[in-house]
């Protein structure tokens, strides 16, 4: 699925411009979410960085500088997608995440490789829109504003310029007077209760499903590509609350506001210049024809892959898009494959590859604790909410690491992710409790650790279904 990287946070606003992030800058963004994996985290900043050199070349030069792609080699759970999906935000890149094996062959029914552009120019176009509609908000605000003022005072279509008998003000005077209170009361919020009708665009769902929920790009084919703007979009009468119109209108003025032309030119040259692909589970579509075999081609997804990673051109519903210079990150664990498995000219487009290296259970203690979203701060933030103060122990988090390092030897080794399962049964309890705990101070020690996950860790065949 796309996934958007956009917003504005504290963070970003402090953090230097992208045309002045060196390399070793770059890795020190990444280390604040990624543990370990010094390597791949170099691997990456120097190909961003070499996008940012690639910017102050002249054309003649830039046009024949391509991206030099990665691929990855890890188990899961070691970080390959964390560290792309954090580049992206550091570049402020259109991004998707897309897994190969979801792709077939052409002739077959399925996802075709191109979907995946469409995709990110989908991404690449709400990301360029909302930077436009921010630009325009104050506008469309005080349009707003006005329309509202307009439905609960409708201006009079007879203006008499005579005074009034009692006080010698005219009619006009007195009408502006009551729309001011009428606007220092809209603004304080007086009126976010009453009710009122606007005329507003219908954002209804288009969207076509078929029996079972499967829709037509399921089944290779985009309707939004083959139809484009074939049905406009309609103005329905809505009677809603004064608070909720402000934000019905204030889009429709954005939108209103905003050139959509430009946008679209914006962003197709954004995404070409800058977008990235994470290319997951690579290794799941290596390897050679066997005889007999009755699955979708392998090797012909990597034949139809082969052009977009080359460079070529793809036909978007927002015009042709070149694939040229987007950066492909590819990832796979490579366990049963090997990344010589891949066709000859698919792995040639694949130059830097970077071998992921397994966790320890010290990187396991870091990953609990020392990034900025670490489980541990997501839980005490969640418990927070209904005034519980949850509070680890320096040896629960070494007893949680070794619990999870151990369980990934001895069955399958996912990583990090096993993480989530360990610590989400650890707080089964609290978190179920919740604001009904009289203790609102829980402190998580070596003993707590034990009495909550020896058993499930002991026993062989629950592991293998639950863990």
């Amino acid at each position: 699925m796309p996934i958007y990287l956009g917003g504005e946070t504290k963070e970003t606003v402090n953090r230097p411009k992208l045309d002045d992030l060196t390399p070793r800058q770059i890795v020190e963004e990444l280390d604040k979410y990624v543990v370990g994996q010094t390597n791949a985290k170099r691997a990456v900043a120097v190909a961003l960085r070499n996008r940012i050199r690639r910017q102050k070349l002249p054309a003649e030069i830039a046009q024949d500088v391509l991206p030099k792609n990665i691929l990855m080699i890890g188990s899961t759970g070691v970080g390959k997608t964390e560290i792309a999906r954090r580049l992206a935000r550091i570049a402020d890149s259109p991004f998707i995440k897309i897994e190969a094996s979801k792709f077939t062959e052409v002739g077959y029914v399925g996802r075709d490789v191109e979907s995946m552009i469409r995709e990110l120019t989908d991404v690449a176009i709400d990301m360029t829109k909302q930077a436009a509609y921010e630009d325009v908000r104050q506008r469309a605000e005080e349009n707003a504003e006005e329309s509202i003022l307009d439905i609960l005072l409708p201006p009079s279509n007879l203006h008499y310029q005579t005074p009034d008998d009692t006080d010698g003000i005219t009619s006009d005077t007195k009408s502006n007077r009551t729309r001011e209170k009428l606007r220092e009361q809209l603004r304080r919020g007086e009126f976010d209760d009453r009710l009122i009708e606007i005329d507003t665009q219908d954002r209804g769902n288009a969207t076509i499903d078929f029996v079972g929920g499967q829709g037509m790009e399921e089944m290779g084919v985009n309707l939004r590509d083959m139809f484009g703007n074939l049905f406009p979009t309609k103005t329905v009468r809505r009677k809603m609350k004064v608070g909720d119109a402000l934000v019905y209108l204030i889009r429709d003025e954005q939108e209103r506001l905003a050139d959509m032309e430009q946008i679209t030119r914006t962003a197709i040259q954004k995404l070409q210049d800058s977008g990235i692909i994470f290319l997951d589970e690579i290794d799941k579509i290596a390897g050679r024809e066997s005889t007999g075999n009755p699955d979708v081609s392998r090797e012909g997804v990597q034949r139809d892959l082969l052009p977009i990673v080359e460079g070529t051109n793809v036909n978007t519903r927002y015009g042709m898009v070149n694939t040229e210079h987007i950066l492909f990150i590819a990832a796979g664990a490579f366990h049963v494959s090997k990344p010589s498995d891949l066709i000859p000219e698919l792995q040639g487009r694949f130059p830097i590859r970077v071998e992921l290296e397994a966790l320890t259970v010290e990187d396991l203690k870091r990953i609990l604790v020392q990034p900025k979203n670490s489980l541990i701060k997501q839980y005490q933030a969640l418990l927070k909410t209904e005034g519980i103060d949850l509070e680890f122990t320096d040896d629960a988090i070494a007893r949680l690491a070794e619990m999870t390092a151990e369980i990934n030897r001895n069955t399958e080794n996912i990583g990090a992710r096993r993480l989530h399962t360990l610590l989400e049964k650890l707080l089964e309890e609290i978190s179920f409790l919740g604001s009904e705990l009289e203790v609102k101070q829980q402190r998580i020690d070596t003993a707590y650790v034990e009495a909550r996950l020896s058993n499930l860790i002991q026993d062989q065949n629950l592991r293998q279904y639950v863990l």
